[in-house]
């Protein structure tokens, strides 16, 4: 089906559905190089009023990647509940904005609409609005989630501690966990990059973490991020698992890639519940996705980044994750060009993912050879406070020395505390007072006590 639409004299035709929501999309260089972008702001303006002026109920008609190629799209048409969508039946693409911008759609309201809304109609309604509309509707949705402590309430703010070493030496790890601890980093995770998949590895890491946490009696939970097949065989060989990782993608070409099929995710599921590892709750998987990971599989199917990226958030909510990140900036300028284009990236992504039920988090970062520095990520990091988000990173010095990019310290989640008043998850704010890492108003100590000081000698 063809669209058009008229801006500036000139009349702007488009193939189909699929090109009106890439030439809609704000600049994405990967976009750009795919092809795929608009080629002028005026082309780009006339496909944002075409797609405003689409039915929601549209999108189950033309499906942009066909049914029969790609088990995400199979996926996402198997899963729609018709009953979450009829009160949205209705609406256009730009009506659907302004029901969610309106005062008395709140967060309760959004989640009671999210199983009936296809990947596709969040990111055309994404592409239509601002950063400020972004961060307002965001704001408005928590998604809370439970294993060893509560992530994603109202008014608290979790980190994921980042103890990469560049040879997976297990002092160098444990320095750097403690130093997170120490300036209260760690409620979402505490979780490791290997540098080997070796199963060897990985189960060397995940005792010395679950030693930690058992001698100290710290209320989170702890993963290695090797591949999913690599955990399936610890968890068969007894290993300490507590949370399943896999990076996810939008399409079945860019879940092959990465080297895994559905079926091995719904095996990882059942292989997690079994564990029954958590005390409060039993959300045990952990999804990173980015925009541009498509692109760089060559697995896209002619769809733009953003829309393939929402595809990924599918896959994620069918299993129930604690933990859902965008590492925004990490592919590189290839797919993000400069500070401005990971901005309103990480904002989409956050946005995005709360639509689709997820409880959403951020990777701040950016990889040296793009155009954008740690001004830029500070700008994002206020932003997504605002968003409601529900996690970052906690690095050393805000630069991980194994993957080569730059993300956020242990500093930067102080930072947001103060500015706006934010509490870790609950568990977790507690022993930190427990062990005076904290005062009474949630303050970082200065000084270490008796009970501190045990943490430097393990």
């Amino acid at each position: 089906m063809k669209y058009q639409h008229t801006v500036g004299g000139f009349n702007y035709v488009f193939s189909d559905l699929k090109a009106v929501l890439a030439k809609a999309t704000p600049e994405k260089s990967g976009d750009v190089m795919a092809g795929l972008a608009a080629q002028s702001e005026k082309e780009r303006m006339a496909a944002k009023l075409v797609l405003a002026d689409i039915p929601l109920k549209h999108f189950l008609e033309e499906i942009i990647i066909p049914y029969e190629e790609d088990d995400v799209t199979a996926l996402i048409v198997d899963t729609w509940d018709q009953q979450a969508f009829e009160s949205l039946s209705h609406l256009t693409v730009g009506g659907f904005r302004d029901w969610l911008l309106a005062y008395e759609t709140d967060g309760d309201r959004i989640k009671q609409v999210n199983l009936g809304l296809m990947p596709e109609m969040v990111a055309a309604v994404s592409k239509i609005m601002s950063n400020q509309d972004l961060i307002l509707v965001a704001s408005k949705i928590r998604i809370v989630t439970k294993f060893r402590n509560t992530l994603g309430l109202k008014g608290h703010f979790s980190t994921r501690l980042q103890p990469n070493n560049a040879t997976d030496d297990p002092k160098g790890i444990m320095a750097s966990t403690i130093d997170g601890l120490m300036y209260g980093v760690g409620d979402a995770v505490i979780g490791i990059n290997p540098v080997s998949d070796s199963a060897a590895t990985t189960k060397t890491l995940l005792e010395m973490m679950d030693e930690l946490r058992l001698r100290f009696d710290i209320p989170t939970q702890t993963c290695v991020l090797s591949h999913i097949t690599t955990t399936l065989d610890l968890i068969n060989d007894h290993a300490p698992v507590d949370l399943i990782f896999q990076s996810i993608g939008g399409t079945e070409k860019t879940n092959t890639s990465f080297g895994f099929e559905l079926k091995t995710l719904d095996e990882a599921y059942q292989a997690g519940k079994s564990l029954n590892r958590g005390t409060l709750g039993q959300n045990f998987m952990y999804f990173e996705t980015g925009q541009g990971s498509s692109h760089s599989a060559n697995a896209h199917h002619g769809v733009d980044q953003q829309t393939c990226e929402v595809r990924a958030y599918a896959v994620a909510r069918q299993y129930e994750p604690l933990l859902v990140n965008t590492v925004v900036g990490f592919i590189g300028p290839e797919y993000l060009y400069d500070g401005r284009q990971i901005i309103r990236a990480g904002l989409e992504d956050h946005f995005c993912g709360k639509m689709m039920g997820l409880p959403m988090g951020c990777d701040i970062c950016y990889t040296n050879h793009t155009e954008a520095d740690q001004d830029d990520m500070d700008n994002l990091l206020s932003l997504l406070g605002l968003a409601g988000c529900n996690f970052i990173m906690g690095v050393p010095g805000a630069d991980d020395v194994m993957l080569n990019y730059q993300s956020t310290s242990f500093h930067d989640q102080l930072y947001i505390r103060q500015v706006l008043g934010l509490k870790r998850a609950p568990e977790f704010e507690a022993w930190l007072h427990h062990m005076s890492l904290i005062d009474q108003k949630g303050k970082m100590v200065e000084g270490k006590t008796r009970d501190t000081h045990k943490l430097l000698y393990l």
